[in-house]
């Protein structure tokens, strides 16, 4: 006990020094509707997008029934300010500010919407829906099924120094094994959320120093003998997608080939994703945003975190050669770096995911780069890593790095 209240107090002055330097924050909502307004750090007006309660889905993405909340031209940029369903959820009583309160966290530092929302009346089943607060969607003019979605990712800045990673029964790489402990009981809920025996943990960030405190932040954890573990972070959205076409609810826990829950972690600020078009209008959605997160995922959570994510969205109409394929559109999405061309593979299978990515990474290279297939299945298998993603999302991911300095001189069509 004497230990644990030992951590406890050192996580408690961690986090008034943190709370204490981190000036800009938390960053509050800029207004209460979708529209064009000035947005601190942005040149000029642009578009902006709030988490409020007729603006998100509570565990489900949008689909081909849900109306755009905002609609832009290609080319436009926009800000969502997102926000982590950690701390907001049943197991942890659906009350952020009583919540992070109790983590020592002063309530002028709890998101006004993170409150707003747990405060509503908008359903919520902790066992069957999603956890994941998804924000729009936002229509793109003239985005029709067969185009394809340039979505340029311009920034993610963290709202608030805290954020939680979370270990739940039943789910993550080890069910039955972790979390320890007995099983839930029968009568959790958001008034007993202790019943529920999930373990979260709050985590606080701080800058890496005070000089280049906006740009470069570690998360913060502690041994038993409150000693530091001090990690980098790499903020990046693990929801981006567009609507799907189905009127069926699509449950934002498994990703698909409209994106979604795909949390492949390099797809931070100065990225790339370009996602297939299924309906009118494209209607893009963002959401899970992370602080950091390893490639497994394997507890269950990254460590989650509200962010404000700032995105140009370019409308590539079917055909057209910037599109990563030769047919002229997509099937499904795909990723790029400066240094990397991100091919994803999705599948409830781990192996058969992994073919999935390999399949993906074969057909980029033989369409766009102009390589014999077994070439490129030989220069795969000697320079290109294939990563897990995430197992914890039923449908499990796997991406592949394709080198982009090996192909410096190879004739292709750019990618821009």
């Amino acid at each position: 006990m004497k230990i644990a209240m030992s951590i406890r107090q050192h996580m408690m002055l961690l986090l008034l020094w943190v709370v204490g330097s981190a000036t800009a924050m938390p960053l509050q909502p800029l207004a209460d509707h979708p529209g064009k307004i000035r947005v601190p750090g942005v040149r000029g007006k642009v578009w902006y997008v709030p988490s409020t309660v007729s603006t998100i889905k509570w565990g489900y993405l949008p689909n081909q029934s849900d109306a755009p909340v905002l609609r832009v031209p290609s080319g436009a940029t926009v800000v969502f300010d997102t926000l982590s369903h950690e701390g907001l959820l049943e197991d942890q009583g659906r009350d952020a500010l009583k919540y992070f309160s109790s983590k020592g966290v002063p309530a002028n530092r709890v998101l006004n919407d993170a409150i707003a929302i747990t405060r509503s009346s908008l359903p919520h089943d902790f066992v069957k829906d999603g956890p994941h607060i998804i924000t729009g969607p936002v229509a793109i003019d003239g985005a029709q099924p067969g185009d394809v979605l340039k979505v340029e990712i311009l920034a993610v800045t963290p709202r608030v120094p805290y954020g939680i990673i979370s270990n739940r029964h039943g789910k993550g790489a080890l069910p039955g094994e972790m979390p320890e402990g007995p099983p839930p009981e029968a009568d959790a809920s958001a008034a007993q959320p202790e019943k529920y025996r999930n373990v979260s943990v709050f985590t606080p960030i701080r800058p890496l120093n005070q000089k280049n405190a906006k740009r470069e932040w570690v998360g913060v954890l502690q041994n038993t003998r409150g000693d530091a573990v001090i990690f980098p972070t790499a903020p990046f959205m693990g929801v981006m997608g567009v609507a799907a076409a189905t009127d069926e609810p699509v449950h934002s826990v498994p990703p698909g080939v409209y994106g979604g829950n795909m949390d492949v972690k390099d797809l931070g600020a100065g990225t790339t994703v370009y996602l297939p078009v299924f309906v009118e209008g494209a209607n893009f959605y963002t959401g899970d945003p992370h602080m950091v997160q390893a490639n497994g995922e394997v507890a269950l959570t990254a460590l989650e975190h509200s962010m404000r994510a700032t995105f140009r969205f370019t409308l590539l109409k079917q055909g057209d050669a910037r599109i990563p394929s030769a047919s002229g559109s997509l099937q499904k999405p795909f990723g790029e770096t400066k240094d990397y061309w991100i091919a994803i593979g999705l599948n409830p299978d781990l192996d058969e995911a992994m073919k999935d990515a390999v399949r993906e990474a074969l057909r980029f290279l033989t369409e766009k780069l102009g390589m014999d297939r077994a070439i490129a299945y030989a220069y795969l298998s000697a320079a290109t890593d294939f990563n897990v993603s995430q197992v914890v999302d039923r449908t499990k991911g796997v991406h592949a790095l394709i080198r982009k300095r090996d192909f410096s001189k190879v004739k292709k069509t750019a990618l821009h």
